[in-house]
C-alpha cells in the first residue's frame, strides 16, 4: 500500500471546527490517517483525538495516511488545516 505524509505549521488553534472539519474529511478516504503534533499521534478520524492534541498556532502538524488513496488524503487534510486555522479566516 502506499503512504504519503506532509507537515504544515499552523496559523491558528486546533480548536473544534478545524478538528471536525479535518475528522469529515478523512472519513471520506480508505487510507489510514494520522494527524500528529509534538510526540502524539491519532487518528485522524476522530475529532476527539485531534482536539487531543492540542495544537496551537505555530506549532508543526503531520498528517500520514497509509492506504491506496494515501496521497490524496494527505492533500485534503493539509489543506483543510491551512485554511480552517487561519487567523481571522
Amino acid at each position: 500500500m502506499p503512504a504519503s505524509s506532509e507537515s504544515i505549521t499552523l496559523s491558528g488553534d486546533l480548536h473544534a471546527r478545524p478538528a471536525g472539519a479535518v475528522a469529515v474529511a478523512a472519513g471520506r478516504f480508505a487510507a489510514a490517517v494520522s494527524v500528529s503534533a509534538g510526540a502524539r499521534t491519532v487518528d485522524a478520524k476522530s475529532v476527539l483525538g485531534i482536539m487531543g492534541l492540542g495544537a496551537t498556532s505555530g506549532q508543526q502538524v503531520t498528517v500520514s495516511a497509509d492506504g491506496p488513496d494515501a496521497a490524496e488524503a494527505v492533500a485534503a487534510l493539509i489543506a483543510i488545516l491551512g485554511d480552517a486555522t487561519r487567523v481571522g479566516g
